[in-house]
């Protein structure tokens, strides 16, 4: 084939001619391409698939969890330790490690499985015309230039320039969110129409609900609209959470911190004529002490809670990280279709000359009607479930067809008129098929001798087209005023986000095949996709608790603005923007209308452009959605929730949260879960640090007097790893003090440990250190020649004040006996636990040989006991000191 015909591309194929398009592609509509074409263009452009992006491979994954700063100093101080030939401390440093290493590990081991489930949209099979004859081909093998044959009930596998059109519509919602099916057509529209609006294409994944058509395809692969939302989501890269981000910062600086402590320590005793080995082996013991080893573990056990909590309430939880994410969102994108509404169409109000019905209120034919309303109303509803082709389902099952013309019959039903019964009483004669052009359908049916032909259509073409309205079981002539009422119904209807179609009759003695004029107006139908009942409430709870919840479409911004005001967004005016003004933003370098709340008819890339704008302004973003078009935002946004029910898989598997009942009150549930786990952590690393603390300021004060070290690194491994763990967990798993959600967001600029909970630290972590070495120093007055029991007074005294110090974990001003942390049964047994640890480590030789304690007498016991509680009672009086003064929360 000649170079020039390569590489069959059309561009902007919607807005261009069909035959120009057919041109371009060297196409023939009649006898579509021969097989050496196909294998040729087929060898140029690929398959018509969505090629996977490979996800990390478990050991990139590894590799990355030995990357933090905190991971490079335990490595260093185990190489050290190796080197010395202490290879107890070497072995316990590593097995720390590694602890970390897996948890971390496992928890990041997740496939990016967006992109499979997007390639199952597309294996389908498709007919086709080639050689001149159809035949069915595997999707996989299409190519641009081929004629596809489409009908309803078809799942379009490529993007598909339309030629030849009979009454076609598309439910593009999985691309768009527009929940009604888009009536299709061959004519072009304007170059710069946005997805929904191009009305001559069908795209790559969206379903055929009625009619026939014949296109020829113009984009396979990762060129459809669909392959783009795919490569959206491949390289849509996971913002990093809060939680993870501030645990990032904490560790740097903590890092930071203790290496300049260790290299200022060293450096000085060395000077002084120190054992550089003895200096060397005291900054391990500060790298090690200055690690809260158990932090990760805690954390992460802790979140692993609050999933389980989530999943009892149907949202489960991908990623644990997103438990957390939950609690410091700020704002909530959300799609309309099928999150915020039912996705499903419903006739919401009948209009008749007498009376204006609102059927979505519970009101059928059996409300207090008149005879006039009845007759009328009853005409109205014959006609549209005559002028239908769509069929109800069975209970409990979808109906098939038109989703507006099933909510047609479904009004009918409820209002006692069965389509069944009215085709066999009114047999149907013909036809006239609905057309994008004329915007109008018909049906004839036989009457009594005569004929009745019922239409339905949009209410300008069907006004344009009448000349008579109904009056009781007659009509009369409408005149010029009347008309014009009628037309401002139809506005007033459209501007309360309803979808509106006129129904009209005429009678004759017999059918010419065409619709014609002199039509009788029945009423109108306006139907609307009802806002799910328990979204208003929910949508009032997140701003009770400070949260904007913003509405991102590719609905029209009427109907989006209409369903933001039934659901509460706010008191005032909505203020909707639509996608080409975000264009016009975005090309011109203004600054996005972040304070709008709907954005409407916005494709899935500006969805992305939109959560990127909120995540710079400095907002933690949630996304919800259930289509397609969402799984880009949903894997950029700080948490992704998808809807399980309605949601298809390619947005369950980008998001980090799925709802399995489609509950949106689920995620103010979520958030105030996530609130209280994220004061819970801020407890327990403000009860860590201050343990850490105090051993860094024990090993310094030590070196810098030239005392022997009271602490040696496995003994502050087995604090920090075991007995500070559970106390740790037992603060993690306090419950809520009923005020969570009355609360605003906290700051995401602010630091996991602020500057009120670092004076509560250091503050601790001094009377602890003074505990430890008085206990030491008392020791060694009391037997100068026993170092080694000094020391390990010094270890019990650490060990109980941090035990003991639990109970200081509390509120400014909450009185100390009756406290959160005294309620709370889960601290009552880990310091039972923990007491037993250390009594198993002072009884046990071979573990007090590893730890390398001293066996203590009962004097030693008894001033470690003093000394710690006297730290604690101290402790206390701190927190009536700082609750003397305007305290902000703990948490």
């Amino acid at each position: 084939m000649d170079e020039r015909r390569q590489p069959w591309r059309c561009v902007a194929p919607h807005a261009a001619d069909a035959a120009e398009v057919l041109e371009s592609l060297y196409a023939d509509l009649a006898r579509g391409l021969d097989d050496a074409e196909v294998m040729q263009r087929r060898a140029a452009v690929g398959l018509n698939e969505l090629a996977p992006r490979e996800p990390d491979s478990p050991w990139t994954i590894f590799l990355h969890q030995l990357a933090g700063p905190v991971t490079g100093l335990l490595l260093a101080a185990a190489a050290i330790s190796l080197a010395l030939r202490d290879w107890a401390e070497a072995v316990a440093i590593l097995v720390v490690l590694a602890i970390n290493t897996a948890i971390g590990f496992v928890t990041e081991l997740r496939a990016g499985r967006s992109m499979q489930a997007l390639r199952a949209l597309g294996t389908e099979h498709q007919r086709v015309r080639r050689g001149g004859r159809p035949v069915v081909v595997p999707a996989r093998e299409l190519v641009p230039g081929d004629i596809v044959l489409l009908e309803e009930g078809d799942v379009a596998t490529a993007d598909v320039r339309l030629v030849t059109v009979a009454d076609l519509a598309a439910d593009e919602s999985l691309l768009t969110g527009e929940s009604v099916p888009i009536p299709k057509s061959h004519l072009a529209v304007r170059a710069d129409a946005p997805v929904g609006d191009r009305t001559s294409m069908v795209f790559k994944g969206t379903a055929i609900t009625r009619g026939a058509a014949t296109g020829v395809v113009t984009a396979t692969g990762h060129a459809t609209e669909l392959g783009e939302i795919a490569t959206l989501a491949a390289t849509a890269e996971p913002e990093e959470s809060p939680l993870t981000r501030k645990l990032a910062r904490l560790s740097r600086d903590l890092v930071l911190t203790v290496l300049a402590i260790a290299v200022v320590l060293a450096i000085g005793g060395i000077v002084e004529g120190q054992n550089p080995w003895l200096m060397l082996e005291s900054a391990i013991s500060l790298a090690v002490a200055a690690i809260p080893e158990g932090l990760p573990i805690v954390a992460t056990l802790v979140l692993a809670r609050g999933m389980l909590e989530m999943a009892r309430r149907n949202a489960v939880i991908e990623k644990l990280s997103a438990v957390e994410t939950l609690g410091a969102t700020t704002v909530i994108l959300t799609d309309k279709t099928g999150t915020l509404t039912e996705n499903r169409m419903t006739v919401a109000t009948l209009v008749t000359p007498g009376r204006e019905i609102r059927m979505d209120a519970g009101h059928g034919l059996d409300a207090a009607l008149t005879r006039r309303h009845d007759v009328e109303t009853e005409r109205l509803l014959t006609a549209a479930v005559l002028c239908n082709t769509a069929e109800l389902g069975s209970a409990g099952e979808k109906g098939r067809g038109d989703p507006m013309e099933i909510a047609l019959l479904a009004a009918a039903r409820d209002s006692g008129l069965m389509r069944q019964r009215l085709v066999a009483d009114l047999p149907e004669m013909g036809r006239v098929a609905f057309d994008s052009t004329t915007k109008i359908m018909a049906t004839a049916h036989s009457l009594d001798g005569a004929v009745l032909l019922a239409v339905k259509g949009a209410p300008e073409a069907v006004l344009a087209r009448t000349g008579h309205v109904v009056d009781v079981d007659k009509s009369r002539p409408m005149t010029k005023t009347e008309h014009r009422q009628w037309l401002d119904r139809v506005h007033r209807l459209g501007q309360q986000g309803l979808r509106v179609i006129a129904i009209a009759e005429r009678r004759g003695a017999s059918f010419t095949g065409h619709i014609g004029d002199d039509l009788t107006l029945l009423g109108l139908v306006a139907l609307r996709d009802p806002p799910r009942a328990d979204v208003p409430a929910a949508i009032a709870a997140c701003r009770t608790a400070g949260i904007k919840v913003v509405m991102v479409t590719g609905d029209h911004a009427g109907t989006a603005a209409a369903i933001a005001r039934d659901i509460g967004f706010g008191p005032g005016p909505i203020k909707a923007i639509e996608g080409h003004r975000l264009a016009d933003d975005q090309r011109h370098g203004r600054p996005l209308p972040l304070d709008a709340d709907v954005f409407a008819r916005v494709s899935p890339r500006q969805k992305l452009t939109l959560v990127s704008a909120y995540q710079a302004a400095g907002h933690v973003v949630a996304m919800t959605g259930d289509g397609v078009n969402d799984a880009p935002a949903l894997k950029k946004a700080d948490i992704g929730i998808a809807m399980g029910e309605r949601g298809t898989e390619v947005a369950r598997q980008a998001a980090a949260m799925v709802l399995r009942d489609d509950s949106f009150p689920a995620i103010v549930e979520a958030v105030h879960q996530g609130r209280v786990i994220f004061g819970n952590i801020r407890r327990f690393v403000v009860y860590l640090l201050a343990c850490n603390l105090s051993e860094v300021l024990i090993v310094s004060l030590a070196i810098l007097s030239g005392l022997p070290l009271p602490l040696q690194p496995i003994q502050i491994l087995f604090l920090n790893v075991v007995t500070d763990v559970f106390p740790a967990f037992a603060l993690a798993a306090g419950e809520d003090d009923g005020a969570t959600l009355r609360r605003p967001p906290r700051d995401p600029a602010e630091p996991l440990v602020a500057r009120r909970h670092w004076i509560r630290i250091v503050a601790f972590g001094v009377l602890i250190t003074a505990a430890t070495l008085g206990a030491m120093f008392w020791q060694l007055a009391a037997d100068p020649e026993r170092r080694d029991l000094a020391a390990t007074a010094a270890f019990l005294t650490l060990a109980m004040s941090q035990l003991w110090f639990v109970f200081n974990m509390i509120d400014s001003g909450e009185p100390v006996f009756t406290s959160s942390v005294v309620r709370n049964r889960y601290v009552w047994a880990a310091l039972a636990f923990c007491a037993a640890l250390l009594v198993v480590a002072v009884e046990i030789g071979s573990l007090a040989r590893v730890l390398k304690i001293a066996t203590p007498d009962w004097a030693t016991l008894g001033a470690a006991l003093g000394f710690s509680l006297a730290a604690t009672g101290a402790g206390a009086l701190v927190l009536r000191l700082l609750s003397s003064r305007p305290q902000r929360r703990l948490p």
